[in-house]
Formats: C-alpha cells, structure tokens, sequence
C-alpha cells in the first residue's frame, strides 16, 4: 500500500511549489545584489547560484517530506544506470536536430504573430551568452536541476494519481509555464511531452538530462556561431538538413520505441 507521502504534491500544491521556487529565486537574487560589494559576484555569475539555492531549497523539502533518496530519484529502474546511458541515450540525441528546427520554425510563428520587445530581445540574448556562467547554468544546471523537479518529483507523483498522458500533460503544461514567456512556454510545453514520456517509460531522469541538455547546449553553440550577425543558422538551413534530421529523429525515435515500449509488452507477455 502506497503512502500518501508518495502522491505528494497533487497538480495544485506542484503549481505553489513552483512560485515558490520563483520567490526564493526573485528573493536570492535581491539579497545577493545588496551584497554584491561584500561577494564581489557579477549578475551573470550570481545566477548559476541563485538557481542551485533555490532549486535545492525547494528539491530538498519535497525529497525530505516524501521519504525519497537521490538514487531512487535520478534512477528507480531495475536496469543499470550505465545500460541506461548506452541504450537510450545514443538514440535520444539523434532527436536533437529535429527538435531545433521545429522549434525554430514554431519560434518564427509565435515572433510574427507577437513580435519580441527590445527587452525581450535583451532578456533571451543574456540567456545564450558564452560567459562560462551563463554556459554552466544553461547547459548543465538547469537540464539537471529542471529535470529532478519536473520530471523526478513532480511527473512521478502524478503518475501515482492520474493516468499516464494526464500526468505528462499536467508535468509538461507546469514546464512551460515555469519559463513565464509564451515563446519558451510552447517549446518547453512540447518538450515536456517528449520527456514526461520517456521519464514514463525508462523510470531515469539519466535520458531526461541528456536530451534537456543537448538542446540547450546546441542553442547556446548555434547562439556563438552565428557571430554578429542578426538571425539564425538555422534560417539558412535547407530540405536536404530537414530530411537528414528528420531520417536521424525516426532512426531514434524507432529504436526508442524498441527498448522502452516494445520490450515492455514482451515482458508483459511472457508474465
């Protein structure tokens, strides 16, 4: 019998955590800047900080009040951690490049229709800068802690209240919301849904983190690339990129489905 510990929190409390979360980090960030002359910290180099603080504040309490330890969090499968990584990570970054230009292309729409402000434009710019803060908190804090919370604790406690595609739709439409921009809350959204399902199926945030940090990695890299000039790489992407990414996404996409769905059934069956 499950405790009820374990089906904490419910889609409400997941939402007041998450403003918590964003309090913590809008109050760190206040109490560094009053500070700034005693730690001697930039603004660029406060914000990996201010993430971990608040990240971990919040992770730490929900972990403590649901009795759950960091191993069965990153890894609750029977499966090693290390088959884990070689199996399913290869074919989840095969998903990459197909991810960046849908995005892409769904950025373009949603810039038409609602056309980016000057600050907005500096905002988003800030978020891709190559200082190595900036670089650690994007490609590598924020898959990590991001991950632990939305699918780690909060997709596994919906699945312990609501049908599967409920909890990831739930898991996924709090993901997008958390990024508080209707322009990174579509990509988080459908994003979301990729990885609440493969969280779902494998039980590791180990896939999880690797696909999340890949994607931002590779915006942040394509950022860097394209110098001064104004756009994007990808706007001079053609049909043959399209196809050769689109060919990589169902080569990995079918080898997912193999590992994580079809070796499900087969185990179900010979039970």
């Amino acid at each position: 019998m499950q405790s009820s510990n374990e089906h904490f929190p419910s889609v409400a409390q997941a939402a007041l955590l998450l403003l918590a979360n964003f309090l913590l980090q809008y109050l760190l960030s206040a109490l560094l800047y009053d500070f700034r002359h005693f730690t001697g910290l930039t603004e660029a180099q406060a914000q990996p900080l201010v993430m971990v603080l608040a990240y971990g504040i919040v992770l730490v309490s929900v972990m403590h009040y649901s009795r759950m330890t960091y191993g069965n969090l990153l890894h609750s499968t029977k499966s090693s951690a290390s088959a884990t990584l070689m199996l399913l990570v290869p074919p989840v970054l095969l998903l990459v490049p197909l991810v960046l230009l849908l995005d892409h292309a769904l950025m373009g729409i949603v810039e038409w229709l609602l056309p980016l402000s000057r600050w907005e434009e500096s905002a988003f710019a800030s978020m891709v800068a190559g200082n190595l803060p900036t670089v650690i908190a994007t490609c590598v804090l924020a898959p990590i802690l991001e991950e632990m919370l939305f699918r780690g604790v909060l997709l596994r406690a919906f699945l312990n209240r609501h049908p599967r595609w409920a909890a990831i739709s739930y898991s996924a439409l709090l993901f997008g919301a958390a990024h508080m921009n209707v322009y990174q809350f579509l990509l988080a959204l459908w994003l979301g849904l990729l990885l609440g399902w493969l969280f779902e199926r494998s039980r590791s945030l180990l896939p999880c983190i690797a696909l999340h940090a890949a994607v931002n990695t590779a915006v942040v890299v394509l950022e860097q690339l394209k110098g001064p000039r104004s756009g994007s790489l990808l706007d001079e992407v053609g049909i043959s990129t399209w196809l050769a990414s689109a060919v990589a996404a169902g080569v990995g996409a079918f080898v997912l489905h193999r590992l994580l769905v079809d070796s499900t059934r087969r185990t179900a069956n010979a039970v």
